[in-house]
C-alpha cells in the first residue's frame, strides 16, 4: 500500500467495522487479510477516480489527439478536444474508448486504426462518421481484414473482449456506432442530451445518470458494464454534470459475486442484485468514496480477497 493511503485506509477501516457492528454485518471481511485486501482495492479504485483529476492539470502534447501517432491515448485525446470546447468528439472518444477497451498486449491499436481509417488520409471523427454512418459501416466491412491482420497483436479490451469488429452485425461495431450515433440524435448534441435528461431529473447528478443509463439500452452491445464505465467516464471527465447513485447489480458478474462475498461471506450466496444494490448504497452513504469506487473494488477484491493483487481493465 502507497504510504499516503495509511491515513485515509484507517478511517476506511474504522468506518466499515462501524458500518458491521451497527447497519449491515459484512460477513465477507470479518477476516482482517480479507478486509484489508479490500481497503487495498478500495484506495486503488480512488486513485484510478483521481487520476483524471490529475492529468487534465497536466500540459498534454497535442500528439495525444492523433490516432495515427504512437503516443494517441483517447482519454487525453478526450481532454484536449474537451478544452477546446469540441465536446462532441471529446464524448466519441469516450464511446470509442469503452467499446474498444485497452487490449493487453496491442493497447489501442484496434481503437487508433478505425478512428484514424489506419492511416489513409482522414479520420472517423464525429461529425465524418454522423454525415453518414452507412459510409463508416461500408468502410469498416472493406478494412477488418487489414485491422485483423495476422502477426500483429489485437483485440478489444478484458471487459469487451467478446464483441466483434463486424460491420453489419446486430451487435458488431457497426451497429453499435450507428445505433450510438442515433442514441445522441444529431442534429443535437451530446452536451443537448445530457442537459435534457439533467434538467428532467431537476439537476439531481444521480437521477440524471440513471435516467442516461437506462436510455442507453438502445445502444448495441452495450449492457451493464459499458453503459456504467461511459457514463461515469463522461462524468469524471466534466463532460455531464452526472455521477452514479447506483452500482447497477441486474446484469453485473465480478460486482455481483464481490457484493455477496462482502454482504454475505461467501461467493455462491444468492441475495437478489436489487438488495445487494440497496445495501452497497447503504455503505456508500457511510463511506463516501463513490459508487464507481465500490464497483471497481468489489469487482477486483473478488478475484483474489486474501492477497491484494493489482487488476486492470
Amino acid at each position: 500500500m502507497r504510504p499516503k493511503d495509511t491515513a485515509r485506509t484507517k478511517i476506511l477501516e474504522d468506518a466499515l467495522l462501524a458500518f458491521d457492528a451497527n447497519k449491515r454485518p459484512l460477513p465477507g471481511i470479518a477476516e482482517k487479510n480479507a478486509r484489508l485486501c479490500f481497503l487495498e482495492q478500495v484506495a486503488e479504485s480512488i486513485h484510478r477516480v483521481e487520476y483524471i483529476n490529475v492529468v487534465r492539470k497536466r500540459n498534454l502534447s497535442k500528439r495525444r489527439k492523433d490516432p495515427n501517432d504512437n503516443i494517441f491515448d483517447p482519454i487525453l485525446a478526450a481532454i484536449l478536444h474537451q478544452e477546446s470546447r469540441n465536446t462532441d468528439e471529446a464524448c466519441w472518444l469516450v464511446f470509442l474508448f469503452v467499446h474498444f477497451g485497452k487490449h493487453a498486449r496491442a493497447g489501442w491499436r484496434y481503437l487508433s486504426e478505425v478512428y484514424g481509417q489506419l492511416g489513409q488520409g482522414d479520420i472517423w471523427t464525429w461529425n465524418n462518421v454522423c454525415a453518414s454512418t452507412t459510409a463508416f459501416r461500408a468502410w469498416l466491412n472493406a478494412n477488418i481484414p487489414e485491422i485483423k491482420r495476422s502477426g500483429v497483436p489485437g483485440g478489444f479490451g478484458n471487459h469487451r473482449k467478446y464483441l466483434s469488429l463486424d460491420a453489419y452485425s446486430p451487435t458488431g461495431t457497426g451497429a453499435a456506432v450507428e445505433t450510438y450515433v442515433n442514441w445522441i440524435g444529431p442534429p443535437r448534441t451530446h452536451k443537448q442530451l445530457f442537459s435534457k435528461h439533467y434538467c428532467a431529473a431537476e439537476k439531481d447528478c444521480r437521477l440524471a445518470f440513471d435516467s442516461l443509463y437506462h436510455s442507453m439500452n438502445s445502444v448495441a452491445s452495450f449492457g451493464r458494464t459499458a453503459r456504467f464505465d461511459y457514463l461515469t467516464m463522461i462524468g469524471k471527465l466534466g463532460l455531464a454534470p452526472i455521477e452514479p447513485g447506483s452500482t447497477y447489480m441486474q446484469g453485473a458478474t465480478g460486482p455481483l459475486t464481490g457484493a455477496r462475498l462482502l454482504f454475505q461471506g461467501d461467493k455462491g450466496a444468492s441475495a437478489r442484485a436489487a438488495y445487494l444494490d440497496q445495501w452497497l448504497q447503504e455503505l456508500e452513504s457511510h463511506l463516501g468514496v463513490g459508487m464507481q469506487v465500490l464497483e471497481d473494488a468489489l469487482c477486483n477484491w473478488q478475484k483474489s480477497p486474501i492477497v491484494f493483487r493489482p487488476f486492470r481493465a
